[in-house]
């Protein structure tokens, strides 16, 4: 695969398009928000020029790779061509479920449509297309340059070829690809959401403070980070998101959300993004 779009240049699309000129594809990265655009190509070249300051790779290599990445403001253009697209939009099942009606009439027929959600359902995304059988998830995890896991969920009219294709593709990234099935949550956040939402509880019913809660996950069971910090790095609208997508697909109550959880997404406090979540951040 030759040429690559991202669709979504937030955090999640701009490092989807980072990994992918690092390995020398021509990446295209989409956003209808301007400002967006150019902070998602600001931060890949901040990050690249951090690597640069690491000695992981020469001044040389960053040229290159930020030469092989072009933004782009129009769907027809930035599809047009492509080998892959990679949605990396927020995670909202109407906005996802539109644009991948305009990628499916933009993008040529042999095109691969990936989405890189967190929760919501493949076969779903797939039916508003005509080729569901291309359509997969390609669900990367946070920050995307330094991360290796790369869930490939199938959908279930999702076919081998394609299958097949994007895990070697993800392994040419140096990624370790696992392929699993579309039920809601997948594995990764089908484990890490109730999890998250059990030390929300904790915390709401007084059990223990924010910062004993999330010493006892780090220290107790090896865990880089407390789990409400990395519920703020998610963000809370993204965590909330994923646990009603599988408290709606599961109908049991064990994946309701905290109410604190609901209230703090509703007042605005999103975690890392809007400067305050279960933390402050400066």
């Amino acid at each position: 695969m030759k040429k690559i779009t991202v669709i979504g240049a937030g955090t999640m699309g701009n490092g989807i398009a980072h990994v992918f000129a690092m390995k020398g594809h021509h990446v295209t990265l989409m956003d209808v928000d301007a400002v967006a655009l150019d902070k998602g190509m600001a931060t890949i070249e901040k990050n690249l020029s951090r690597m640069v300051s690491k000695e992981k790779i020469s001044e040389d290599q960053k040229k290159e790779t930020l030469d092989r990445i072009k933004g782009a403001m129009d769907m027809e253009e930035a599809v047009n061509g492509a080998d892959l697209v990679v949605e990396a939009a927020t995670e909202n099942e109407s906005l996802k479920l539109d644009i991948f009606r305009k990628m499916d009439a933009s993008a040529g027929p042999d095109c691969i449509l990936a989405t890189n959600t967190s929760s919501i359902p493949i076969t779903k995304i797939a039916a508003a297309t005509s080729r569901p059988e291309k359509v997969i998830g390609m669900h990367f995890m946070n920050p995307v340059p330094i991360m290796k896991l790369v869930e490939v969920i199938r959908g279930y009219a999702t076919s081998d070829d394609t299958c097949n294709t994007v895990m070697e593709l993800a392994e040419s990234l140096g990624k370790t690809p696992v392929e699993v099935n579309d039920y809601p949550g997948f594995v990764a956040n089908r484990i890490l959401m109730p999890m998250i939402n059990e030390a929300i509880y904790a915390l709401y019913e007084g059990v223990a403070g924010k910062e004993e809660i999330d010493t006892v996950m780090k220290l107790g069971m090896a865990h880089p980070m407390g789990p409400l910090q990395l519920a703020d790095f998610i963000g809370l609208d993204v965590c909330l998101s994923i646990l009603r997508v599988m408290h709606e697909g599961f109908g049991n109550p064990k994946y309701a959300p905290c109410p604190l959880l609901v209230n703090m997404v509703l007042s605005g406090n999103l975690g890392r993004k809007s400067g305050k979540g279960f933390y402050i951040y400066s």
